[in-house]
């Protein structure tokens, strides 16, 4: 072979490695990489169709359940709400022989159509009836959230407990304003 030959092939070779190399990185590169994006969005989509098909699947029970949640919320007339867990906080410390020394209602504007009443209550007695009292809370079919408990001891030896609790209650759709 001559040396022109050798030159103008190693010219072409040169050239077609060139070209496979720009077309590696301008062309098949991105390529590959769209591909395993939309692979990765193909799966993620995949998964959201299953959970919206499970979701559908339990719509009944869902709106059962809603509606359940719904009509134990507290009463549409803030008055009427405020009365209906003082009665509540009545009828659980009667029932548990609890003495019940405070109760502070107050609500909160939480958005446009809900306001939250938050209920402090502090009480005091023995073990058996602070543990009788916050059971009647938590089963009452009224729809409160216990936020925070407290109890500490009243004397040295622990029989008088003290308890400090604090509950929510939603309104939905308050008739009343509420300041």
């Amino acid at each position: 072979m001559r040396i022109e030959g050798r030159q103008r092939a190693l010219t072409i070779l040169a050239a077609a490695g060139l070209a496979l190399l720009v077309a590696d990185k301008l062309i098949l590169a991105p390529l590959i990489t769209g591909w395993k994006q939309r692979s990765v969005r193909i799966s993620e989509l995949r998964k959201s169709i299953t959970q919206g098909a499970i979701v559908l699947q339990r719509e009944s029970r869902i709106r059962e359940r809603w509606e359940q949640m719904r009509t134990h919320t507290l009463p549409d007339d803030v008055s009427a709400a405020e009365n209906e867990v003082l009665k509540a906080f009545e009828r659980w410390s009667q029932d548990s022989r609890i003495s019940i020394s405070s109760i502070k209602p107050q609500w909160k504007r939480a958005g446009d159509d809900y306001v939250i009443l938050e209920c402090r209550a502090d009480a005091f007695g023995s073990i058996e009836t602070l543990a009788r009292f916050l059971y009647n809370v938590e089963k009452d079919p009224l729809a409160l959230k216990v936020e925070t408990v407290e109890i500490t001891s009243r004397d040295d030896n622990g029989q008088q407990l003290a308890l400090a609790l604090q509950v929510s209650g939603l309104l939905l759709n308050p008739q009343a304003q509420v300041q």
